[in-house]
């Protein structure tokens, strides 16, 4: 539940939570599906409902044990704001990363609307990044929603990346990820469509970081564009601290 990490822009997975269900395009190939029910084949207890969400209380303390500090991607195998994720729950894995100061923790959601109406009530500390994930033009609404969010660093994951994005406002964003669709079924990605973005960063002076072409065997197609790898990275603001009371 608490992982060393391939995924080149973070060290450590963390995984309070497990499953999902698709929302979007985006989701059509999903990893974390795929890791799940190869892990219920092989009998890990705690993949035993496969990719049905199931919460894991007794993982929430698990950062404070590490004491060198990482860079945490939260619910690597999930979506902290799915909707049968209770606010409490969300809001008790939010102290845990409060606690763990010295860590780095970087989540990412679909579901920025849920994520906009909850903000006000989850105090954002400092080493908590917030991201939501833009894989066409059609869901870039995902981004006017998580510029609402106080964190100290705002991201997109723009992975998979289906298609040419045209418009795309970052205002008050500070990091953009993207990439190509990884393993079986994966679905192209055109040069043209990462320099676009890759352009658009360069012009508003945000960080950018492309993570793979991706592909049925992405440790062969790379991650170097243009003669190069792409690996910026933010820095960190001090946000705003937030947290209200509302009803939910």
């Amino acid at each position: 539940m608490a992982n060393k990490s391939s995924i080149e822009w973070t060290e450590s997975t963390w995984n309070p939570v497990t499953g999902c269900n698709k929302i979007s395009p985006g989701c059509k190939n999903c990893y974390a599906e795929r890791m799940a029910k190869r892990l219920q084949r092989i009998g890990v207890e705690r993949y035993k409902n496969a990719f049905e969400l199931t919460m894991h209380p007794d993982v929430l303390e698990v950062p404070l044990s590490w004491k060198t500090p990482k860079a945490i991607f939260v619910n690597s195998m999930s979506d902290l704001f799915h909707e049968k994720i209770p606010l409490t729950f969300i809001q008790d894995t939010f102290d845990v990363m409060r606690k763990a100061h010295w860590h780095t923790f970087q989540i990412l959601t679909k579901r920025s609307e849920r994520l906009k109406l909850l903000a006000p009530v989850i105090e954002w500390p400092k080493n908590v990044w917030m991201g939501v994930s833009v894989e066409s033009q059609k869901y870039i609404n995902r981004i006017d929603d998580l510029r609402t969010v106080p964190s100290a660093v705002r991201f997109l994951s723009v992975e998979p990346l289906l298609n040419r994005i045209d418009k795309m406002d970052l205002r008050n964003i500070d990091w953009v990820i993207v990439g190509g669709e990884s393993g079986p079924k994966a679905r192209r990605l055109e040069q043209e469509w990462v320099i676009h973005i890759k352009n658009i960063c360069e012009k508003h002076g945000v960080p950018f970081f492309f993570k793979q072409w991706g592909g049925t065997r992405k440790h062969k197609t790379g991650r170097s564009l243009l003669g190069r790898t792409w690996d910026n990275m933010p820095i960190p603001k001090n946000p705003r601290r937030r947290r209200a009371s509302l009803k939910y």
